[in-house]
């Protein structure tokens, strides 16, 4: 593996201690927001454990281990924990005492800044170039998470969340930069497809759930119920627009929740049950960083399949020191 690519182990305070040898790695950037690092016990050593950090520099790869699994059978310990947008995601954007938003207004780099204020100590900073792109009386849904929260307030001005693991010279604490970035659509730029002269995978799933019963509070019949249905565009409304054999229905249950709060749980539960379109290739062949958020486009000419959609998920693994990157698209066709 490529020096750039190398997996390193920090303490807790952000101060590299050395580099993992021989690692198996599978961190999902995105959807999970989870990492696992597996080692030989051989090559196991005492600093990797609960607290410190792991990353690849440059890149969101990595976070803080929260978990120490050991195999005899295996004889593998494997290190697990939330990645850096996995945190965001543990976080709860709360309305102010007395009001019932949270509302925000101003740069948006600026409102992340604030937004993540006291939250992490100093492992995030947040870039101070200026986009030059505001949001005003910005009202973010009640208790979502912090990624949630920024993802959907970024999205709305076609800008999204860029993490990084930052690597200071030699001695001196790393930090993780969060900067709002503008989408890139790639697939005005290149399309990937057998002309590409790469193997890939394109899985197009068109039997997801289209319709969720939504249950809330209350019993029998003064229970709150919620219908939501997928339109023919991939949004969601309350017109069901799939019926008869078409239709594909399940329920979703949440009894601490109001018709308000119900629905907007209901809608990103339906999000990830309809359908959906899965790129697996790798696009680093391409020369091209594609990141959560950006829209890509593939075709299989066989087929005819063809998907141009966001990226709502990555896969970063390394085996036997092989580099693979597995894309999700997000929505409907």
């Amino acid at each position: 593996m490529e020096n750039e690519k190398q997996l390193i182990v920090a303490s807790s305070k952000l101060k590299d201690i050395a580099p993992v040898m021989d690692p198996y790695i599978d961190v999902a950037v995105g959807g999970e927001n989870t990492f696992e690092v597996k080692v030989s016990r051989k090559k196991w050593r005492e600093y990797l454990t609960f607290g410190n950090v792991l990353y690849v520099k440059n890149t969101e790869y990595g976070g803080i281990i929260g978990e120490v699994d050991t195999d005899t059978s295996t004889d593998t310990v494997s290190l697990l924990g939330y990645t850096w947008r996995g945190l965001l995601d543990k976080k709860i954007i709360q309305p102010p005492d007395g009001q019932d938003y949270r509302k925000v207004s101003g740069e948006l780099n600026t409102v992340i800044g604030m937004l993540i204020s006291g939250c992490f100590g100093n492992y995030f900073v947040v870039s101070k170039e200026s986009t030059g792109v505001n949001v005003n009386n910005y009202q973010f849904e009640r208790y979502c998470t912090l990624l949630y929260g920024i993802e959907k307030m970024l999205k709305s001005v076609d800008y999204k969340l860029q993490i990084k693991y930052m690597q200071q010279e030699q001695g001196q604490p790393g930090y993780i930069e969060l900067a709002a970035v503008p989408v890139v659509d790639y697939s005005q730029q290149i399309e990937l497809s057998q002309d590409s002269q790469m193997h890939f995978t394109l899985k197009n799933i068109k039997n997801g759930v289209n319709h969720l019963i939504c249950l809330g509070k209350g019993e029998l019949q003064d229970r709150q119920v919620v219908h939501l249905y997928v339109q023919e565009d991939g949004t969601i409304g309350k017109t069901q627009y799939y019926t008869g054999v078409e239709e594909i229905a399940e329920t979703y249950e949440d009894t601490s929740s109001e018709s308000a709060e119900l629905e907007d749980k209901g809608k990103e539960k339906l999000q990830a049950l309809m359908n959906s379109t899965t790129f697996s290739m790798d696009v680093e062949t391409l020369g091209i960083d594609v990141e959560i958020g950006d829209i890509v486009g593939g075709r299989d000419y066989l087929t005819g399949m063809y998907a141009a959609k966001p990226v709502s998920k990555k896969i970063y693994r390394v085996n036997n020191g092989e580099v693979t990157l597995d894309y999700e698209l997000k929505g409907d066709d």
